[in-house]
């Protein structure tokens, strides 16, 4: 339906950062104003305001890693319900050492399934609006990473 792809770099080693990154609880803390009920490695809920102006009330959010390979790779499906709609994605982040140190990772995001009033949104607005939230996970997950 939606495609979005992308790289991010950090400092860190492979292990690190994919051990992080393949935890939903260390990536559902890195939604902005997110308020978390249930966080493991392996699943994570919470809600969240949405920033659209298409859609009220709250955001829950529901992820759940669907595959693991341990310093390689993490896929995950994130389920997003509002009154009136829902949606589904679908992720995977691989990691790769970089040149000269530090680590690479690539991801790809697919939004695989929309219901209700996310129907009838155009897919613009839907690329913009996600490409918004997809950003602003990226700068916390960034900050979360950095260096102390």
């Amino acid at each position: 339906m939606i495609h979005f792809e992308g790289a991010q770099s950090f400092a860190l080693p492979v292990a690190e950062v994919a051990a992080k990154l393949s935890d939903a609880a260390f990536l559902a803390n890195c939604v902005p104003d997110v308020h978390i009920s249930m966080a493991t490695p392996d699943k994570a809920v919470g809600k969240v305001k949405p920033q659209l102006s298409f859609l009220t009330g709250s955001l829950t959010l529901d992820a759940d890693v669907t595959a693991r390979e341990v310093g390689k790779s993490v896929s995950y499906q994130i389920v997003s319900k509002v009154i009136g709609a829902s949606s589904t994605v679908v992720t995977k982040l691989e990691f790769k050492e970089a040149e000269g140190g530090g680590t690479t990772v690539h991801w790809v995001g697919d939004l695989v399934a929309a219901t209700g009033l996310l129907k009838m949104v155009p897919k613009g607005l839907m690329e913009g609006a996600a490409k918004k939230v997809i950003d602003d996970v990226w700068a916390a997950v960034t900050a979360k990473l950095a260096p102390k």
